[in-house]
Parts: C-alpha cells; structure tokens; sequence
C-alpha cells in the first residue's frame, strides 16, 4: 500500500471533529468600485489595447441582453439568458486565457464567444435557428459553440461538461499541448454529482483545467444558503487537494490576475485549479423567470451598486485610456448594429429538415428515416404551423 497517501498531521489524544466552515478564505479584491486600485494590489498583465478591447466586450455584452430580452418579449426569440451583473467573470476569463485554450460553458457565458470574436451575424443566426446557424438550428436560443474558436457548444443540462473538461483537459496533457480547459458553471451546477466526479477525476488524473464556478447567489430561485452549508465552492476544492482561489467576480481585474495565474499554474504543474466569483445575477435567471418571486427589489438595488462595468469604465476614465464621448457613441454604435442585426436574422430561411439527421450518421438509419418521412407529410398538412419556405422539405 503506498503510505504517501496518508499524510499524518498534528497528534492528538482525544477525539474532535474538523469544522472546516471555521476557515475563512480569502478573497482577491483588486478593483473599488470608484475606480482606484486598492493600496498593495497586483495588477493583471494589461496593456491599453487589451483593455480597451475587453471595456468594448463588456459593452457589447450589455447592449447584446438588454436587446434580446426585448426581442423575446416582442416574441421574436422564444429564450434567452442575460448575465447582468456578471460580465466581468467571462469577458475577464476569456481575455486572460490564450486562443488555443478550450473554453466549456455552461449558459451565461457569452463573454467569452464576444471577447474571442464571435460575430454579431453568429450570435443573431443561433438565437434565430436559421439556415446560417452553425448548429443548423438544433440547439435552443443562447446554446452556442465555436470550433474556429475552441468553444465547445452548450449543452443544457447542469453540469455535464465538468466531467468532459476534465477529460479534455487530460487530453490535451498527453499531446503535450501548451493549452488548459477553462470550465464554466454555476453554485448551483456544483450541487450535481458530475461536479464531484469531475473534480475528483482532474485531481487524481492531474489535468490542466480551471474550474470557474460564478457563485451569484441563486441556483434559478434556490438561494445559496438553501443549497450548502459549507463555505461556499471554494472549501471543496481544498477538500480534493486542488489548488483554489476565491474573487470578486465584479472585479475584473481580480479576474483576469486569478485566471492568468491559474493558467500559468494549470501548465506548469499539470494540475487542475478551481477559482471561485462571487458574483450576483443581477437579472432573471432567464426570460421565463420572475425573481421577484423569490429576492426583494432592495437586495437588487444593493448589488446594482457593484455593477463590474461601471467600475471597469472607471478605472479606464482613470488611466485615460477612455472617454465620456467615447462611451457614449459606443453604445450607440452597438445598439444600432443589434437592431439591424435582428432585422436580418429573422427573415433569413430555417435549416433544410433533412439537417435534423446529419451529421451524426454516415448513412441515415431507417428508423431515423422513417421518423423524417412522417415529419414531412405531418408539415405538409399543416404548412401554416411551420416557417418551412417552399422547397425546403
């Protein structure tokens, strides 16, 4: 038996329990909310084109879900999922990681497709499910993925791609590959057993993945404290003897300096890290939630206070590497472009139904092909039900 295992600790000669919610663990602050860099603090390696690139992401995103919220109202989409208040984790997260480093989200992570580059005709084409969808309009509003980017496409069930980054992650170590997999999700999605069994697998498998958990506060309408008693998801980390950092995920300067060095770490050492931001949804879970339901407007307001945005413009007012006119025409630009972007997405055709079968089979097997055949006649009966152009099934 390999006694390495068993590392002895202190000696005692009557019996205690461990009570590890007496440890606290810090957290990184980097960035006020006026923003001044606290006394002391480290800053992330950031240039002025870098961070005018991630301010302009940041903008984008705020303008991209205030739009689409609107869109689905008018019943132009039927879903979407804003990150309100949480912009800093992804953006951040992206902007510290390297091109060549996987990314696996969960849902509320389109930061990070905005800061790597998605276009705004690809994000439109997604949530409209047309012929010009890259996933050919299988996947529901916001379930985005990128291979020309190394964003692997969302899934909707909690917490499946946990395990799978950790299994990435493991293969790109035997390639010897100068990347990491960064792995997106919520407190909520730690509560899921592919989390433990994911983590566990990293741990022992010695992986280069990040694990990024946003803890902000609510699983849907499951308040944090109604989830765990432990000290959040950061002591389980500890727990699995991995290396674990805990930040202002509003912060987006902590976030960037936690994900550089966890990267950094992750490939020198071939081992996984777990960072988690604090954070708070500022919006609904989704467009078919009402929170008011369950959070007051007074908690809200309290956090709207620490909106990672306006304390990101702040701090670039402050390095004079942006302006109130600047940021005014910004937003402008972008609301424009939106508007003008959903006006084409929508009138573009949907998908062939034939692309409900491919690419998966090389042949299409005959129960898949009969299941087709049915759809077709069933949509023929009933054209009017279905936005199929003439020629199309």
């Amino acid at each position: 038996m390999n006694t390495d295992i068993y590392k002895e600790g202190p000696v005692v000669h009557s019996p205690a329990f461990i009570d590890g919610h007496s440890v606290e663990i810090p957290t990184l602050k980097i960035l006020q909310q006026d923003g001044n860099v606290y006394e002391g603090a480290e800053l992330p390696e950031l240039d002025e084109a870098l961070a005018q690139q991630v301010y302009r992401s940041l903008a984008f995103h705020r303008v991209l879900d205030e739009r689409m919220i609107a869109a689905q109202r008018q019943g132009r989409i039927s879903f979407y999922m804003t990150a309100l208040g949480e912009e800093a984790t992804t953006v951040g997260g992206a902007a510290a990681l390297h091109g060549q480093d996987m990314i696996m989200a969960q849902y509320r992570e389109q930061g990070c497709l905005i800061f790597r580059g998605f276009s705004l005709e690809d994000f439109m084409n997604q949530m409209f499910s047309n012929e010009k969808d890259l996933g050919k309009g299988r996947q529901m509003p916001i379930h985005y993925g990128s291979n020309e980017l190394n964003y692997m496409t969302i899934s909707s069930p909690l917490g499946t791609q946990i395990p799978q980054a950790a299994g990435y992650a493991y293969g790109q170590k035997l390639k010897g590959q100068d990347a990491v997999t960064m792995c997106y999700f919520g407190e909520g999605a730690a509560s899921e057993g592919d989390f433990h069994a994911g983590l566990n697998m990293a741990a022992v498998h010695k992986a280069p993945v990040i694990f990024f958990c946003r803890n902000n506060g609510y699983a849907i309408s499951t308040p944090s404290d109604e989830q765990y008693i432990g000290n959040g998801i950061a002591s389980r980390g500890v727990g699995y003897g991995i290396k674990t950092i805990r930040i202002d995920g509003n912060d987006i300067l902590a976030v960037m300096k936690a994900v550089q060095i966890a990267r950094a770490h992750a490939l020198e050492h071939s081992e996984p890290v777990i960072i988690e931001a604090m954070s708070y949804r500022l919006g609904a879970h989704s467009t078919s939630d009402d929170p008011s339901g369950y959070r007051t407007k007074e908690e809200e307001a309290k956090w709207t206070e620490h909106d990672p945005i306006s304390r990101y413009k702040a701090w670039m007012l402050n390095q004079k590497w942006w302006d109130e006119e600047q940021d005014k025409a910004l937003y402008e630009e972008y609301r424009e472009q939106v508007l003008a972007a959903v006006k084409v997405a929508e009138k573009i055709d949907k998908p062939p139904v034939e692309d409900l079968v491919t690419d998966v089979y090389d042949d299409v097997p005959v129960h898949l092909q009969k299941q087709l055949d049915e759809l077709k006649e069933h949509i023929k009966k009933y054209p009017e039900a279905y936005p199929f152009t003439a020629g199309r099934i």
